[in-house]
């Protein structure tokens, strides 16, 4: 093979492995896309632990780029901190982080 066919087909692999590295997820970036959610400002209407679900009244949320409204969200199982959710009581405020999965709005943070 001549020279410049394996130098083209080094540079080929190489430029190759550098876009397959840039498109997969480290836990750096991971870290920062959660970094990313905007806390919004909600009043627990209602909170339902065994089909874990949570009716808000809450502000905007920004990274949704929804309005203030009144709400249902879930969350996923080990998500939120057990012993918060189930202190938590109708009129209860709190601040959120929610985002998208799969179509569906989840909890992923909360603060007292």
């Amino acid at each position: 093979m001549k020279l410049s066919h394996q130098l083209l087909i080094g540079l080929l692999a190489g430029a190759s492995l550098q876009l397959c590295q840039a498109q997969t997820p480290t836990r750096q970036h991971a870290t920062a896309l959660a970094a990313d959610l905007a806390w919004a400002e909600g009043e627990v209407r209602r909170i339902d632990l065994g089909k874990k679900k949570m009716t808000l009244k809450h502000g905007e949320i920004k990274n949704l780029d929804m309005p203030p409204m009144t709400m249902v969200f879930t969350w996923e199982d080990g998500a939120l901190p057990a012993d918060l959710l189930t202190a938590l009581k109708p009129g209860d405020k709190l601040r959120f982080q929610a985002r998208m999965v799969d179509g569906k709005i989840l909890l992923v943070a909360l603060q007292p």
